[in-house]
């Protein structure tokens, strides 16, 4: 559907890495990556935001619910995060 439908440039060079729902099925936490980093982090939600209604009602559909649960966009840092430690633990390594 995000490469698909969703037209929103915004949105380009996002990543879904994860997704939780709450017991009750009301909410869902959609955890999403960059190309560009935490740099385009903000206008990557505010992408999503924008669609959250659009994306609930085609969810909603393919899946025959009938309560389809909120949709919270949250950027995962975790890529970042690993590509930073990786350089560590290079830049600490002896030279031979």
């Amino acid at each position: 559907m995000l490469q698909r439908d969703i037209k929103d440039p915004r949105l380009r060079g996002v990543t879904l890495s994860d997704a939780e729902i709450s017991a009750d099925l009301r909410h869902c936490r959609i955890f999403f990556s960059h190309l560009e980093g935490s740099a385009k982090a903000a206008q990557a939600r505010a992408g999503f935001e924008r669609a959250a209604g659009f994306i609930r009602q085609h969810v909603g559909r393919e899946l025959g619910l009938r309560v389809v649960p909120e949709l919270i966009f949250e950027f995962d840092n975790s890529v970042e995060t690993a590509a930073r430690i990786d350089l560590l633990l290079r830049q600490s390594e002896p030279k031979h």
